[in-house]
């Protein structure tokens, strides 16, 4: 249990350095056709669905090459 905190303690240490000194790595997510965004003059409503996906997908590739 504890080497998994670890390796999950250390790729949020990585996803936060990649966020802080490239913040364009992620300026695709939100504006992926699928993604839903509705403005109003009251509010706002974001569903990220198509970027979802594609996350879900990368990280179950790579905990499935973690595994092996």
């Amino acid at each position: 249990m504890a080497k998994w905190l670890m390796i999950i303690g250390a790729g949020i240490l990585l996803i936060g350095v990649i966020l802080q000194f490239a913040p364009s790595a992620l300026s695709w997510f939100g504006k992926l056709p699928g993604d839903i965004n509705i403005e109003t003059e009251t509010g706002r409503v974001f569903i990220p669905i198509t970027s979802m996906i594609i996350i879900s997908v990368v990280l179950s590739i790579l905990l499935s090459l973690f595994r092996r």
